[in-house]
């Protein structure tokens, strides 16, 4: 029997980068995966071709709107009738300048604020009250939620995004909090704090590549399969005691 087998498994900013890789890995676990994206796109359409549906049956929620992760886990349950776990991918990269435009930096702590921390929020929020509801007296299988933030929740980043390190830093916190609350109903909660990852957020010039690479001791930057294989293994529901923890994939980069 596959890890996941029969299991239901909503991941956010499934379209490109980690989320397409956890969702195609997922997948190949044997989860029934409900994807989703921002908006469609080519990228989200090369995803639903690759995991074997239609680009339609992608989950289509700007989460830097009001309540969108309420709606999105909504949309999710009545897609699938239940969720078993959830990853919160989705994040920005905002940079909320220190210098020049006010509006810049009010827009890039906002911006960041409503992606990387409110919908997160919303979705957990929303899905341990699924979780609960479907608990019953058996809660060994009450649901699992995995939220990806960042090596720079732990170390901070540079200067001009001093917004996404905060957000990234409130995700492991919320993700702690809930984690220690709700273990004694089988809600478990997890956070993966990445390094760089070969994507779009990667660094792309050459140089900027180089310079980045000299900071972490393995050489490269992580594949998003590396983070997709630590995904699957956490929603497998293999290591509860592991509930609460944040798993470190950055290279020996950051080591704590």
């Amino acid at each position: 029997m596959s890890a996941l087998e029969g299991k239901v498994i909503l991941i956010t900013g499934a379209s490109r980068g980690i989320g397409a890789a956890a969702a195609l890995a997922c997948r190949d676990a044997g989860a029934q995966v409900l994807a989703h994206a921002s908006r469609p796109s080519e990228a989200a359409a090369k995803t639903a071709a690759a995991l074997g549906t239609a680009p339609d049956d992608f989950l289509f929620e700007d989460l830097n709107a009001p309540h969108a992760g309420f709606r999105l886990v909504d949309a999710a349950l009545k897609r699938a009738g239940r969720l078993d776990g959830v990853v919160n991918n989705a994040g920005t990269y905002t940079a909320a300048p220190l210098t020049g435009d006010l509006a810049d930096w009010d827009a890039g702590w906002a911006t960041a604020h409503a992606v990387n921390v409110q919908a997160p929020a919303d979705i957990c929020r929303a899905a341990i009250a699924h979780f609960r509801e479907r608990g019953g007296s058996d809660k060994s299988e009450a649901g699992i939620i995995i939220n990806v933030a960042s090596r720079a929740g732990h170390r901070g980043d540079g200067v001009e995004h001093a917004s996404y390190a905060a957000s990234k830093g409130a995700v492991l916190a919320m993700t702690k909090t809930w984690a220690r609350g709700l273990a004694a109903e089988n809600i478990l909660l997890y956070a993966i704090a990445p390094g760089w990852v070969e994507t779009r957020m990667a660094p792309q010039d050459i140089a900027a590549r180089a310079e980045a690479v000299k900071d972490i001791p393995l050489g490269r930057v992580a594949q998003p399969a590396e983070v997709a294989a630590m995904v699957t293994f956490l929603l497998s529901g293999a290591s509860p005691s592991a509930t609460g923890a944040t798993f470190d994939i950055n290279g020996a980069s950051y080591v704590r």
